[in-house]
């Protein structure tokens, strides 16, 4: 869930700057692909007792609550609540100030080895955006405790940002629906991110690789979340961004259209 939130979040961090900003061939409205994107996500469930359950959805650190509907103190300065419908059903709902931001229904097959997640995220304005998770067990034997991995996530929203010149040699990355701003410069300082759509402690940091290149990196807290390889096709049509998010295995390709 947590590389879930990275990826509704992740595009809040892309901003670019040739050496003339308003002559980058990246300013323009961006949106996602989905049937030229490929999303990855693993996570980690450990029983630690009784109904209590350590959970890990990328961070590293492992988010440990009782599994009885009630919201408890989680990442980021939010709750998670995890109820327990039937042994093979689960949901899991994260809030911000109160507020539902994730809603994940998680279904575990028959024969234990696979767990579907139908999950939503509502941003700071109300719009929601879906996608449905298939997970295959790669360790564990039964229930939901084990760990997990998909590369076979569904989206069903669409999802657009959109990048304007910053000042001399920067740009800005705006995500109207997260209500999230970020302007940097790519001097391999961290810039702080603005709205209500990042947590608390988010920067970004990157470098030019080339005209149409380069490699950003995320962090929280200074903590490094994810770092990306971002390309533009030579037609200025296409950018690719190659997300590989710490902790995780396989990296996700995100392909955005101009629009």
């Amino acid at each position: 869930m947590l590389n879930r939130i990275c990826w509704f979040l992740l595009v809040a961090s892309l901003v670019i700057g040739p050496s003339r900003a308003a002559d980058n061939p990246f300013v323009g409205k961006w949106r996602l692909n989905p049937s030229r994107s490929k999303l990855t996500d693993e996570m980690k469930v450990e029983r630690v007792s009784g109904n209590k359950y350590a959970f890990d959805f990328g961070s590293g650190h492992p988010e440990t609550i009782v599994a009885d509907g009630t919201d408890q103190p989680a990442d980021f300065a939010t709750t998670l609540a995890v109820t327990v419908e039937t042994p093979n059903k689960w949901k899991v709902i994260r809030k911000k100030d109160g507020i539902a931001i994730i809603m994940a229904g998680w279904e575990l097959s028959q024969d234990g080895k696979t767990l579907t997640d139908h999950f939503t995220s509502t941003s700071s304005n109300g719009t929601k955006s879906s996608l449905n998770y298939v997970y295959d067990r790669t360790a564990g034997t039964a229930g939901f405790a084990g760990t997990w991995e998909s590369d076979s996530v569904q989206v069903n929203s669409v999802f657009e940002f959109q990048i304007e010149p910053y000042e001399a040699d920067g740009l800005s990355f705006i995500n109207p629906a997260q209500q999230t701003t970020r302007n940097i410069k790519f001097d391999g300082k961290d810039y702080p991110g603005s709205g209500p759509g990042l947590p608390k402690g988010s920067t970004t940091s990157g470098h030019r690789v080339s005209a149409l290149a380069m490699q950003l990196t995320d962090k929280v807290a200074d903590k490094i979340v994810d770092t990306r390889q971002v390309d533009l096709s030579a037609d200025f049509k296409t950018l690719t961004m190659i997300v590989r998010v710490m902790n995780h295995n396989k990296p996700s390709i995100l392909v955005f259209d101009r629009i």
